[in-house]
């Protein structure tokens, strides 16, 4: 994997999405020659259209990001990157209407912009059809050597096996470190010169999964693997890579401590991402006022009791603040006063209140909290107070999410499904961990583009 402003590509989807730039240049420019032709159009020179070309294929680019065309499924079937795409071509229609509308100049015609979409979409089924075997084979792998034979060496096995992974395990060597998880393990007793042996497995990285480090660690020969320009990973550096997530399993207090991380110096990022939250909010309530107001108006007929309700979360450093949302609950769902957890077909929800929540727009006037500066448009979900002391007794480093601010959507609702149990906020604590150790611009237009990708495609909404 490559590392982009602290987040990690695979190398995979760098190709594909490079490849795929080039591919919407040239339909681009071959639906402005198609077009040049029929009108009897001098081409002129292909500078002077750059600024089109460009607009066009950032918008479809940014489009595939957003509905999933990168994807581990993407990636490994041809026919759902197909399927994708074409959600992806569908949805570049509009941004370039958009943009048509607000930078006039900037786009290609409607008629040009129509032949390139075809074309687009042809070239992008042809290079998915003939890359996939190499996407899917052992080109982009990277080859890894385990140090250890337990549990967290199998855990390693059990993410290889996955569909997408992004790397092969060329060995396994038991460390003599206890009970043996992987049979096909080699001892490291039968290994003469392990700097040796990795250099001719050809292994690009080694990876240190014993089970207990303390007086255990091999630095004699880490040291001498190291010296031969194989990278040298520790368990919780590698899982951060692999899941996109902080694993609770394996870390430790001095990981956390020494690891690349919860930076000072993201300072104007900072400041960069207030501006954004205050335009966009005063934007979507001007915007959306209207939604809000109708949905409101439909609550009040179906049930009784107010539209809106407001309850306390924990927000920035374990401050307390109040949201305001679109009620979709019985006024009666919490009748004995003691916080529940939603759950699957929750009988509490009602029927207006089941359609906001599958669209999200129960989740609109939280745009109110971003505008004050309690929330973000992008962070850790906020929970509620009862929850929060409970499950800071439950699992560690959970007050540690509390460093960024709450947001509307996030890294953990783009990666998990809605969950609403102690296991399911372990899963989504792991994810925003790492959005708040590792928080960029870049890391929150991925969320927010992706975000999309969930409203489309809802996955377990409550």
């Amino acid at each position: 994997m490559i590392r982009l402003f602290k987040h990690y590509v695979p190398h995979a989807v760098l190709f594909l999405g490079i490849i795929d730039f080039v591919l919407l240049m040239v339909a681009a420019e071959i639906g402005w020659v198609l077009r040049a032709q029929q009108i009897d159009m001098e081409l002129g020179f292909i500078g002077e259209r750059m600024p089109s070309l460009l607009t066009f294929a950032l918008a479809l680019e940014t489009a595939a990001v957003a509905v999933g065309a990168y994807s581990p499924q993407a990636l490994q079937s041809v026919r759902f990157a197909t399927a994708r795409w074409l959600v992806a071509v569908s949805l570049g229609i509009i941004l370039l209407a958009i943009l048509a509308f607000a930078l006039p100049g900037v786009t290609l015609w409607r008629s040009i912009s129509l032949y390139a979409m075809i074309i687009s979409f042809i070239l992008i089924f042809a290079d998915r059809v003939l890359l996939s075997s190499l996407i899917g084979g052992e080109a982009f792998k990277r080859r890894l050597i385990v140090l250890g034979a337990g549990k967290r060496a199998d855990r390693i096995r059990v993410i290889e096996e996955r569909p997408g992974s992004g790397f092969t395990v060329v060995s396994f060597i038991a460390m003599s470190e206890g009970e043996q998880m992987v049979e096909e393990a080699i001892a490291r007793g039968a290994i003469n010169n392990l700097k040796k042996f990795v250099i001719r497995m050809n292994a690009s990285e080694v990876v240190l999964a014993l089970e207990e480090r303390r007086n255990a660690l091999p630095l004699e020969d880490l040291l001498r693997i190291k010296t031969t320009g194989v990278h040298v990973n520790d368990m919780s550096t590698f899982l951060e890579r692999e899941t996109g997530r902080v694993d609770l399993d394996s870390v430790n207090p001095s990981w956390l401590i020494f690891s690349d991380g919860f930076s000072s110096g993201r300072r104007l990022s900072t400041i960069a991402k207030r501006i954004f939250d205050v335009i966009v909010s005063l934007l979507l309530l001007v915007l959306t006022g209207p939604i809000i107001l109708l949905f409101a108006g439909i609550i009040k007929l179906e049930s009784k009791g107010p539209a809106f309700f407001r309850q306390t979360r924990v927000g920035l450093f374990g401050e307390p603040f109040e949201i305001l949302k679109l009620r979709s609950m019985r006024t009666d769902a919490e009748a004995g006063g003691k916080a529940i957890w939603a759950s699957e077909n929750d009988p509490r929800i009602t029927r207006v209140g089941r359609l906001i929540r599958k669209i999200r727009v129960d989740e609109l006037p939280q745009t109110w909290s971003v505008l004050k500066g309690e929330m973000s448009f992008v962070g850790p979900r906020p929970e509620r107070p009862e929850f929060v002391a409970e499950l800071e007794q439950e699992m560690p480093y959970y007050a540690e999410r509390h460093m960024v601010k709450p947001g509307i959507t996030g890294w953990a609702q783009i990666n998990y499904p809605y969950g609403a149990s102690v296991e399911d906020a372990r899963q989504k604590l792991e994810y925003d961990l790492y959005y708040a150790k590792n928080y960029t611009p870049f890391l929150d237009l991925l969320i927010l583009l992706q975000t999309l990708r969930v409203v489309l495609w809802p996955a377990g909404a409550r």
